[in-house]
C-alpha cells in the first residue's frame, strides 16, 4: 500500500504504459504482423530501470530512517521480512503488466494474435522482472543510499542480462561462453519469449530469485550479528 498512498506509483505507471506503447507500436503497422514479440524484446530493457526504481529504497530508506533496527526486532523472522518485500515489490511490478493488457487486447481485433506466445512472454516477464527485483532488494540491503542502490543494481542487472548476448559470446571460448549463456537471465528470457516454457528456464529463474532472496536474509543476519 505504500507505492499507491503516494502519486508516484501513479505517475511510473503511466510513464511505463505511454514509454512500451510508444516504442511498440510507432513501427507495428510497418510489420504488419499481429505478433508481441517486439513488445517483449523491449520490456526487459524497461525492468533494468522500473525494478531498481522499485527496490531501491526497500532497505535503504529503511537504514536512512533509523526504522530497520525496529522492523527487525518485531516477532518475525529476516526471511519472512525479505519475502513480504519481494512478493510486495512483485505484486506492484505485475500491475504494470496487468494495466499493459490492453495491447494484446488490441492486436487481437486487428488480426490473428499467438496467444501462446502472449502467454509465455508474459510469464516470462513475471519472471525476469522477479530477478531483478531479487536483485535489486540485495543491493539495497547492502548499499548506504537510494541512488547508489539503484545505480549498481541497474548496472548489475544489465550486465546479468546480456552476459549471454551474441555480442559478448562471440568475444569468449569455451566453456566460458556456455557458462555465461547459462548465467545470463536474457538467454533464458529469449527462450520464454518465443512461448516455450522449458522446465529449465523457469527453474534457472526460481533457482536466481531464491538464492537471492537467501543472500539478503543473511546480510540482514550479518547485520544483527554486528
Amino acid at each position: 500500500m505504500s507505492y499507491f498512498n503516494s502519486p508516484i506509483a501513479y505517475v511510473v505507471v503511466s510513464i511505463f504504459l505511454c514509454l512500451t506503447n510508444w516504442f511498440f507500436f510507432q513501427d507495428f503497422f510497418l510489420r504488419n504482423q499481429a505478433s508481441m514479440r517486439a513488445y517483449f524484446t523491449l520490456l526487459p530493457w524497461i525492468f533494468l530501470l522500473l525494478s531498481p526504481a522499485i527496490t531501491m529504497r526497500s532497505w535503504a530508506e529503511e537504514k536512512r530512517s533509523g526504522t530497520l533496527e525496529t522492523l527487525l526486532t518485531l516477532p518475525i523472522s529476516d526471511f519472512e521480512v525479505v519475502m513480504a518485500k519481494f512478493l510486495s515489490s512483485l505484486l506492484f511490478l505485475t500491475v504494470f503488466l496487468i494495466f499493459s493488457l490492453s495491447v494484446p487486447y488490441s492486436i487481437s481485433n486487428l488480426g490473428s494474435l499467438d496467444r501462446g506466445q502472449v502467454l509465455g512472454g508474459y510469464i516470462g516477464a513475471l519472471l525476469l522482472g522477479g530477478a531483478f527485483l531479487a536483485l535489486g532488494l540485495l543491493i539495497s540491503s547492502l548499499a548506504k543510499n537510494q541512488i547508489v542502490s539503484f545505480l549498481i543494481s541497474a548496472a548489475a542487472g544489465f550486465l546479468l542480462f546480456i552476459l549471454g548476448s551474441d555480442m559478448v559470446l562471440q568475444q569468449t571460448a569455451e566453456p566460458i561462453s556456455s557458462l555465461f549463456r547459462f548465467l545470463s537471465l536474457g538467454s533464458h528470457f529469449s527462450s520464454v519469449n518465443r512461448g516455450v516454457l522449458d522446465s529449465r528456464d523457469l527453474l534457472f529463474y526460481f533457482s536466481f530469485i531464491v538464492f537471492f532472496l537467501y543472500l539478503n536474509t543473511k546480510s540482514l543476519e550479518s547485520r544483527q550479528w554486528k
